[in-house]
């Protein structure tokens, strides 16, 4: 016998079924499932995510040939870049003070875990050159953790427009510089201060991870710049075979992001080939010094001893910084918050200027001074810089 309370029981029983069936089926129409991301689709996602140029810099167009997609090391803002005011009249401050603002130095920081090349091909390209697949490998495999990438002629240009969108002629400048050699040249300068991290070139091999190039009791914390020396001649004829008495190679370099030897270097290729592009469309010979002056390991080291030297960053005790305190170097010396590595280091084998071999504790990287991205006449060989 159905009593009242049991009716009441079963009415209740009914409401509350319709109910949650009411509620099933609206939220299976407001919130259907979407089906999984395939893994390709994941990695174009991050690379836009992420803007592209902070792994190869490709767009997704050019994404074809992706060789390592996955994110760069997260750098923690510090104190002194999170609190960076804005920059009043962007316009009527200098290129440098624009450069400094954009790219602020944190001397205490780490060095960003990224390995930096350049190539007319990735390495998953099948026109990437055997000869230097080793070479390239290496440095994946003596810096496990790093984002290590190949970035491309084509790339180069997209990355470049992304980090420095809000300095315009820089990108101006870079696109101007005539001969391929000097495009790579600055390219090299403006990673590093972009991003820092290591850059090297396509044809140098690690021989040891780049955590054993300082001492270890030199403090991290204390270094911005790490650099080798390229030629240290003591013959009387040096001028004929190299443009420096001491000369820094820039083939390797390890860099953290902003410092002022780069602010300063890309400030003065920029504002020099703009000065020359006014003149006229640019060209080999009217740059008026040739390729090592002009973006190479000439003013390279001139830059690098410039700072040495600038009282705006050192207290000047003595006599200056020269060609005199490195010659003869066998181990790294640290001048600042700079560290000068031996011939040695990154050119070990040349068998010329005391250099080691490359089996020497000091050595580092090997360089092959291939430059097949020169012509003939351009490219780098142990016995001649020129």
């Amino acid at each position: 016998m159905l009593t009242p309370r049991k009716a009441a029981m079963i009415a209740i029983f009914i409401l509350t079924a319709l109910y949650l069936l009411h509620s099933t089926n609206n939220s299976s129409l407001t919130s259907p499932q979407q089906p999984a991301e395939s893994p390709r689709a994941q990695i174009k996602d991050l690379v836009k995510e992420a803007s592209t140029p902070r792994t190869t810099g490709q767009p997704e167009s050019l994404n074809q040939d992706l060789s390592r997609p996955y994110p760069p090391p997260r750098q923690i803002a510090t104190k002194k870049t999170g609190t960076q005011q804005p920059l009043a009249d962007p316009a009527s401050k200098s290129l440098r003070e624009q450069l400094q603002y954009q790219f602020p130095y944190d001397p205490e920081g780490k060095f960003p875990a990224y390995i930096w090349q350049t190539w007319k091909y990735t390495p998953a390209s099948g026109e990437f050159a055997d000869s230097f697949r080793a070479a390239e490998a290496s440095w994946t495999e003596k810096h496990p953790g790093f984002v290590h990438e190949v970035v491309t002629d084509e790339a180069a240009v997209y990355l470049l427009r992304h980090l420095y969108a809000s300095v315009p002629e820089v990108v101006e400048a870079y696109k101007a510089l005539p001969v391929p050699v000097m495009k790579a040249d600055f390219f090299r300068y403006l990673i590093l201060l972009a991003r820092g991290g290591i850059y090297t070139d396509i044809d140098t091999t690690a021989i040891q991870s780049a955590t054993e190039w300082l001492p270890k009791e030199v403090p991290r914390s204390s270094v911005g710049l790490v650099i080798g020396i390229e030629a240290d001649p003591d013959r009387p004829d040096w001028k004929e075979w190299f443009s420096r008495r001491i000369q820094f190679c820039q083939w390797t370099i390890q860099a953290k992001p902003g410092h002022p030897v780069l602010r300063d270097l890309v400030a003065t290729v920029t504002q020099e080939t703009l000065r020359l592009k006014k003149k006229g469309p640019l060209s080999e010979k009217s740059l008026g010094k040739n390729i090592i002056e002009f973006t190479g390991p000439g003013v390279w080291t001139d830059a690098v001893f410039s700072y040495l030297n600038n009282p705006e960053y050192f207290k000047m005790e003595g006599k200056n910084v020269t060609w005199e305190t490195f010659t003869g170097m066998e181990t790294s010396k640290k001048v600042g918050d700079v560290v000068v590595l031996p011939i040695t280091s990154f050119s070990p084998g040349v068998q010329q200027m005391n250099a080691k071999e490359p089996d020497d504790p000091m050595a580092f990287v090997k360089h092959e001074f291939e430059g097949t991205w020169k012509p003939e006449s351009e490219r780098i060989h142990p016995e001649r810089n020129q």
